[in-house]
């Protein structure tokens, strides 16, 4: 597949943008103010496909992409898993010794706390780190600082004064490739991956016996989540990955079996599982 041009939600130099140029290096980038934007260019092809942050090791669920991915009308088609370098950008004239404040995303903060301390710098909350780095390009104070990408400090023009500057190297954000059409792979193509959401009926122990087809087919489940449907509190809705392509056998018994127990079923897409799940 041909890849022009992505959406991402951000400012230029967001870590979503980064993993886009990753991925298709040669694509140009649009940045989005909202995700649902993000979605809109996708749907009205004025960009070919959307990367979406889906999950993150330490921070957990990105709870707003969840929610909408599966009113999105778009297809998963892949993954990417990024391995998040926090960097400390400043002018090219500040030093450690001269900056004061230290500004980002609330979570790059959190990821980056006990290094900011140890250097007795004061946190400043804005929206998202690649913003925090225009912040700073535009002050050219030197008592200012941005944590953001490498790719924010070659678009601000910002020196990076430490590189990994987070206080765990186990910093890893997952994406999702979409796309208005499915991928086309086929039941006997290796190393596929699933994602549905779904909803149980109400009835006794409906989420047990709606996932105990993948147990006794042998269907390995690698990720479950729940969150309420917009419908109201008592409309649970459920968000699975699972190994394997829905037009296999022992997938497509489970899926069957699932359809006793749920009122709607929903297949978001089938991909190639990253090579990073292997190491």
């Amino acid at each position: 597949m041909k890849i022009n041009s992505f959406s991402f939600q951000g400012t230029n130099g967001a870590y979503s943008e980064l993993a886009g140029k990753n991925i298709f290096p040669d694509a140009n980038s649009i940045a989005c103010k909202t995700f649902e934007e993000m979605f809109d260019y996708v749907r009205n092809n004025k960009a070919d496909i959307a990367i979406v942050p889906i999950e993150n090791s330490r921070a957990g669920r990105v709870a707003d992409t969840q929610r909408l991915i599966p009113e999105s009308k778009l297809n998963i088609v892949g993954e990417y898993f990024l391995e998040v370098n926090h960097c400390l950008l400043a002018s090219s004239e500040a030093s450690m010794k001269t900056i004061k404040f230290i500004k980002s995303h609330e979570q790059a903060l959190t990821q980056c706390r006990n290094n900011i301390l140890k250097n007795d710098k004061e946190m400043v909350i804005v929206a998202d780190t690649a913003g925090a780095a225009k912040i700073v390009s535009e002050s050219k104070s030197i008592e200012d600082a941005a944590i953001a990408s490498e790719l924010a400090a070659k678009i601000y023009n910002l020196k990076i004064i430490e590189s990994n500057f987070q206080d765990a190297n186990n910093n890893v954000t997952r994406f999702l490739i979409m796309s208005k059409n499915p991928s086309e792979l086929s039941p006997n193509d290796e190393n596929l991956m699933t994602t549905l959401v779904f909803q149980v009926r109400s009835i006794p122990a409906s989420l047990y016996k709606s996932l105990g087809g993948f147990a006794s087919n042998g269907v390995n489940i690698t990720k479950l989540e729940s969150y309420v449907h917009p419908q109201g509190f008592d409309v649970a809705q459920f968000y699975i990955d699972f190994e394997g392509h829905p037009d296999q056998k022992s997938v497509k018994l489970a899926i069957e079996e699932m359809k006793f127990f749920c009122k709607h079923i929903d297949i978001l897409g089938v991909y190639k599982m990253s090579d990073f799940r292997k190491k």
